[in-house]
Protein backbone atom coordinates (compact mmCIF):
# COMPACT_ATOMS: atom_id res chain seq x y z
CA UNK A 1 0.00 0.00 0.00
CA UNK A 2 0.83 3.79 -0.13
CA UNK A 3 -0.50 5.68 2.80
CA UNK A 4 1.71 8.62 3.19
CA UNK A 5 4.12 10.16 0.65
CA UNK A 6 6.46 13.53 -0.08
CA UNK A 7 4.92 15.57 -2.50
CA UNK A 8 6.98 18.31 -4.13
CA UNK A 9 6.59 21.96 -4.06
CA UNK A 10 4.55 23.36 -7.01
CA UNK A 11 7.55 25.11 -8.87
CA UNK A 12 9.27 21.99 -8.58
CA UNK A 13 6.63 20.38 -10.60
CA UNK A 14 6.27 23.55 -13.05
CA UNK A 15 10.11 22.72 -14.07
CA UNK A 16 10.06 19.31 -14.21
CA UNK A 17 6.94 18.72 -16.28
CA UNK A 18 7.35 22.08 -18.38
CA UNK A 19 4.10 23.54 -16.97
CA UNK A 20 3.01 26.98 -17.66
CA UNK A 21 2.46 28.75 -14.54
CA UNK A 22 -1.09 29.02 -12.46
CA UNK A 23 -2.34 31.62 -11.52
CA UNK A 24 -1.92 30.69 -8.28
CA UNK A 25 -0.52 33.84 -5.48
CA UNK A 26 0.06 31.12 -3.22
CA UNK A 27 1.72 27.90 -4.60
CA UNK A 28 1.84 24.92 -2.59
CA UNK A 29 5.07 23.83 -0.74
CA UNK A 30 7.19 21.01 -0.52
CA UNK A 31 5.48 18.37 1.93
CA UNK A 32 7.17 15.45 3.88
CA UNK A 33 4.20 13.60 4.78
CA UNK A 34 0.85 13.54 3.08
CA UNK A 35 -1.57 11.73 4.81
CA UNK A 36 -4.69 10.55 3.42
CA UNK A 37 -7.69 12.96 2.69
CA UNK A 38 -5.08 15.68 2.66
CA UNK A 39 -5.45 17.73 -0.54
CA UNK A 40 -2.48 16.63 -2.79
CA UNK A 41 -1.31 18.17 -6.55
CA UNK A 42 -1.93 15.58 -9.25
CA UNK A 43 -1.43 15.87 -13.28
CA UNK A 44 -4.36 15.33 -15.93
CA UNK A 45 -5.21 15.86 -19.40
CA UNK A 46 -8.49 18.16 -19.30
CA UNK A 47 -11.24 17.26 -21.98
CA UNK A 48 -11.09 20.60 -23.62
CA UNK A 49 -6.98 20.28 -23.80
CA UNK A 50 -3.77 18.22 -25.11
CA UNK A 51 -1.86 20.12 -22.89
CA UNK A 52 -1.14 18.59 -19.43
CA UNK A 53 -2.48 20.63 -16.17
CA UNK A 54 -1.54 20.57 -12.77
CA UNK A 55 -4.62 20.40 -10.68
CA UNK A 56 -5.54 19.87 -6.59
CA UNK A 57 -7.82 16.97 -5.03
CA UNK A 58 -8.82 15.28 -1.87
CA UNK A 59 -6.44 12.00 -1.72
CA UNK A 60 -8.76 9.41 -1.42
CA UNK A 61 -11.77 8.64 -4.02
CA UNK A 62 -15.39 10.11 -4.02
CA UNK A 63 -16.76 8.77 -7.20
CA UNK A 64 -18.98 10.70 -8.80
CA UNK A 65 -22.23 8.81 -7.92
CA UNK A 66 -21.26 8.74 -4.70
CA UNK A 67 -24.42 9.80 -2.70
CA UNK A 68 -24.00 10.19 0.88
CA UNK A 69 -22.65 13.61 2.53
CA UNK A 70 -19.66 12.09 3.93
CA UNK A 71 -16.69 10.39 2.01
CA UNK A 72 -15.55 7.25 1.68
CA UNK A 73 -13.25 6.56 4.18
CA UNK A 74 -10.44 3.70 2.02
CA UNK A 75 -10.62 5.38 -0.93
CA UNK A 76 -6.71 6.68 -1.22
CA UNK A 77 -5.58 3.20 -2.71
CA UNK A 78 -6.86 1.18 -5.24
CA UNK A 79 -5.85 -2.37 -5.77
CA UNK A 80 -4.94 -3.09 -9.57
CA UNK A 81 -6.50 -5.90 -9.66
CA UNK A 82 -9.56 -4.97 -8.66
CA UNK A 83 -9.68 -1.29 -10.25
CA UNK A 84 -11.10 -2.50 -13.59
CA UNK A 85 -14.71 -4.26 -12.10
CA UNK A 86 -15.18 -2.74 -8.79
CA UNK A 87 -17.84 0.13 -8.97
CA UNK A 88 -15.77 2.34 -6.56
CA UNK A 89 -12.96 2.51 -9.17
CA UNK A 90 -14.46 1.41 -12.62
CA UNK A 91 -15.63 4.63 -13.80
CA UNK A 92 -12.20 6.38 -13.15
CA UNK A 93 -9.90 3.51 -14.13
CA UNK A 94 -11.53 3.33 -17.55
CA UNK A 95 -11.51 7.45 -18.52
CA UNK A 96 -10.21 9.67 -15.77
CA UNK A 97 -6.73 8.21 -14.80
CA UNK A 98 -3.95 11.35 -13.49
CA UNK A 99 -0.08 10.96 -12.41
CA UNK A 100 0.84 11.93 -8.60
CA UNK A 101 4.04 13.25 -8.27
CA UNK A 102 6.06 12.09 -5.83
CA UNK A 103 9.93 12.45 -4.36
CA UNK A 104 8.98 8.80 -2.72
CA UNK A 105 7.29 7.28 0.02
CA UNK A 106 6.94 5.32 3.38
CA UNK A 107 6.34 1.93 4.05
CA UNK A 108 6.37 0.10 7.19
CA UNK A 109 7.53 -3.10 7.61
CA UNK A 110 8.17 -5.55 10.38
CA UNK A 111 10.52 -5.35 13.30
CA UNK A 112 11.65 -6.70 16.32
CA UNK A 113 12.76 -3.61 19.32
CA UNK A 114 13.95 -4.32 22.94
CA UNK A 115 11.93 -2.75 25.32
CA UNK A 116 14.39 -0.66 27.78
CA UNK A 117 12.52 -1.07 30.59
CA UNK A 118 11.82 -4.62 30.61
CA UNK A 119 14.29 -6.50 28.15
CA UNK A 120 11.19 -7.65 26.36
CA UNK A 121 11.77 -7.92 22.52
CA UNK A 122 8.67 -6.68 21.08
CA UNK A 123 7.23 -7.01 17.91
CA UNK A 124 7.39 -3.27 16.14
CA UNK A 125 6.43 -1.99 12.45
CA UNK A 126 9.47 0.66 11.54
CA UNK A 127 9.01 2.80 8.79
CA UNK A 128 11.28 3.27 5.82
CA UNK A 129 11.28 5.99 3.25
CA UNK A 130 11.49 4.57 -0.27
CA UNK A 131 12.44 6.76 -3.48
CA UNK A 132 13.96 6.46 -7.11
CA UNK A 133 18.13 5.97 -7.07
CA UNK A 134 18.80 9.37 -8.88
CA UNK A 135 16.34 10.59 -6.43
CA UNK A 136 14.01 11.98 -9.35
CA UNK A 137 10.03 13.26 -8.85
CA UNK A 138 7.95 10.47 -9.85
CA UNK A 139 4.80 9.25 -10.72
CA UNK A 140 2.20 6.98 -9.25
CA UNK A 141 -0.34 5.89 -12.06
CA UNK A 142 -3.48 7.34 -10.02
CA UNK A 143 -7.58 7.81 -10.90
CA UNK A 144 -9.76 10.86 -10.01
CA UNK A 145 -13.13 11.74 -9.97
CA UNK A 146 -15.15 15.02 -9.44
CA UNK A 147 -18.07 15.15 -7.46
CA UNK A 148 -20.94 17.27 -5.94
CA UNK A 149 -21.96 17.62 -2.79
CA UNK A 150 -25.91 16.25 -3.31
CA UNK A 151 -27.01 18.17 -0.34
CA UNK A 152 -24.76 21.46 -1.13
CA UNK A 153 -23.72 21.56 -4.49
CA UNK A 154 -19.87 22.17 -3.52
CA UNK A 155 -17.43 20.33 -5.89
CA UNK A 156 -14.87 18.42 -5.25
CA UNK A 157 -11.78 17.22 -7.51
CA UNK A 158 -10.22 13.57 -5.56
CA UNK A 159 -8.05 10.57 -6.06
CA UNK A 160 -6.26 7.73 -5.42
CA UNK A 161 -3.33 5.62 -6.42
CA UNK A 162 -2.93 2.35 -7.84
CA UNK A 163 -0.98 -0.51 -5.81
CA UNK A 164 0.15 -3.53 -6.70
CA UNK A 165 1.94 -6.73 -5.43
CA UNK A 166 5.59 -5.64 -4.41
CA UNK A 167 8.50 -7.31 -6.17
CA UNK A 168 12.30 -7.31 -5.20
CA UNK A 169 13.51 -5.55 -2.51
CA UNK A 170 10.16 -3.69 -2.18
CA UNK A 171 8.55 -7.06 -1.13
CA UNK A 172 11.25 -7.12 2.11
CA UNK A 173 9.14 -4.26 3.74
CA UNK A 174 5.60 -4.31 2.52
CA UNK A 175 3.63 -6.75 0.12
CA UNK A 176 2.12 -4.07 -1.60
CA UNK A 177 3.78 -1.19 -3.86
CA UNK A 178 2.25 1.59 -5.51
CA UNK A 179 2.27 1.73 -9.46
CA UNK A 180 5.46 4.07 -10.13
CA UNK A 181 5.11 4.73 -14.09
CA UNK A 182 7.98 4.99 -16.21
CA UNK A 183 8.05 8.96 -18.23
CA UNK A 184 7.36 6.91 -21.41
CA UNK A 185 3.95 4.85 -20.40
CA UNK A 186 2.69 8.78 -18.97
CA UNK A 187 0.86 9.66 -22.18
CA UNK A 188 -0.37 6.56 -22.61
CA UNK A 189 -1.81 6.39 -19.28
CA UNK A 190 -3.62 10.19 -19.44
CA UNK A 191 -4.83 9.18 -22.61
CA UNK A 192 -9.00 9.29 -22.64
CA UNK A 193 -9.63 6.67 -25.69
CA UNK A 194 -8.17 4.33 -24.10
CA UNK A 195 -10.81 2.91 -22.31
CA UNK A 196 -10.16 -1.12 -21.96
CA UNK A 197 -9.18 -2.42 -19.30
CA UNK A 198 -7.02 -4.82 -20.75
CA UNK A 199 -5.14 -1.86 -22.24
CA UNK A 200 -4.84 -0.06 -18.92
CA UNK A 201 -3.71 -2.58 -17.37
CA UNK A 202 -0.84 -3.11 -20.18
CA UNK A 203 0.13 0.16 -19.02
CA UNK A 204 0.00 -0.43 -15.93
CA UNK A 205 2.29 -3.01 -16.43
CA UNK A 206 5.15 -0.67 -17.30
CA UNK A 207 5.87 -0.09 -13.98
CA UNK A 208 9.44 0.62 -12.70
CA UNK A 209 11.21 -2.23 -11.97
CA UNK A 210 12.52 -2.49 -8.31
CA UNK A 211 15.90 -2.04 -9.01
CA UNK A 212 15.23 1.43 -9.70
CA UNK A 213 14.58 2.54 -6.22
CA UNK A 214 16.36 2.86 -2.72
CA UNK A 215 15.12 2.77 0.76
CA UNK A 216 16.28 3.23 4.20
CA UNK A 217 14.88 3.24 7.39
CA UNK A 218 13.73 6.61 9.13
CA UNK A 219 12.59 7.54 12.77
CA UNK A 220 9.16 6.84 13.84
CA UNK A 221 8.55 10.96 13.88
CA UNK A 222 6.62 10.17 10.51
CA UNK A 223 4.00 7.99 12.69
CA UNK A 224 2.70 12.02 13.72
CA UNK A 225 0.10 13.26 10.90
CA UNK A 226 1.30 16.24 12.18
CA UNK A 227 4.69 16.32 11.49
CA UNK A 228 6.58 17.68 8.37
CA UNK A 229 10.03 18.05 7.75
CA UNK A 230 13.40 17.15 6.47
CA UNK A 231 14.04 15.31 9.15
CA UNK A 232 11.47 12.25 8.19
CA UNK A 233 13.22 11.22 5.72
CA UNK A 234 16.59 11.30 6.96
CA UNK A 235 18.66 7.54 7.63
CA UNK A 236 17.58 6.33 11.12
CA UNK A 237 20.66 6.12 13.43
CA UNK A 238 20.57 2.51 14.69
CA UNK A 239 21.71 3.31 17.63
CA UNK A 240 18.37 5.29 17.74
CA UNK A 241 16.19 2.43 17.94
CA UNK A 242 13.45 3.84 16.11
CA UNK A 243 13.86 7.48 17.57
CA UNK A 244 11.11 9.50 19.07
CA UNK A 245 8.13 7.48 20.02
CA UNK A 246 4.95 8.51 18.04
CA UNK A 247 1.89 10.62 18.75
CA UNK A 248 -0.23 9.17 16.73
CA UNK A 249 0.37 5.10 15.28
CA UNK A 250 0.80 4.31 11.18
Amino acid sequence: MCGRFVSPEERALERAFDLGRRDNRNPFARRYNVFPTDTIPFLRLPSSSERLELATGRWGLVPHWWKEAKPPRTSFNARLEEAADKPMWRDAFARSRCLIPAEGWYEWGPAERVDPSTGEIRKVKQPYFIRAKDAAIVCFAGVAAYWKDPKTGAPLRSCAILTAKAEGDLAEVHDRAPVVLPPEAYAAWLHRRIVDPVNVKAIAARRLAPSGFTQWKVRLLVNNAKADGPELIERLDEDEEGGQAPTSAE
